[in-house]
């Protein structure tokens, strides 16, 4: 008759070791795919990443037009007429009050950003055109105004306003 000591490994020990170590990394290996194919893959990471624009090549009174996250966004480089425009307007007289000073940067007023949809059923407006020489939206008749706000027609807000950021004095961030 043999005595076994519980202090000594013995071959059923390793076999129950070994077998556990095989199944976690069995699992391991199933694991790691179905939880790899729950990220985004890399043009959904690109179409919501931070844009930069130089603004260097854009001349006073244009309009330029880039896209993030699959939106139109206009940049207008405003004169001091469209400026003084947007900024001589009875705010309270506006379907959608809002200052020009609170639509651009400070110490930047002559760069609009707009996210370049119409809040009245998603058009895109042209640039330099309507009565108040902003924007107009040839669908359903909707003016904007030089600082992209609702002045006629069935938009009812301002033309949005994305995210964005001066990264120098003539580089911008989108996003």
């Amino acid at each position: 008759m043999t005595s076994m000591s519980s202090a000594h490994a013995t071959r059923r020990d390793f076999l129950y070791i070994a077998t556990g170590a095989v199944a976690a990394v069995g699992a391991a290996a199933v694991a790691w795919p179905l939880i790899h194919q729950m990220n985004p893959d890399a043009s959904t990471i690109a179409a919501g990443a931070p844009i930069e624009i130089d603004l260097t090549p854009v001349a006073e009174g244009q309009v330029i037009k880039v896209f993030w996250r699959g939106k139109p966004i206009f940049i207008n480089h405003r004169s001091k007429k469209e400026i003084d425009a947007a900024r001589n307007v009875n705010v309270a007289s506006l379907p959608d009050p809002q200052a020009d000073a609170d639509r651009v940067k400070q110490g930047h007023e002559q760069w609009l950003v707009l996210i370049g949809i119409c809040t009245h059923l998603g058009c895109i407006p042209i640039a330099h055109q309507g009565e108040y020489d902003g924007f107009f939206c040839p669908c359903h008749g909707s003016v904007y105004d030089t600082s992209g706000r609702i002045r006629q027609g069935p938009a009812p807000a301002n033309l949005p306003l994305p995210p964005y950021a001066f990264v120098s004095d003539t580089k911008i961030k989108i996003g």
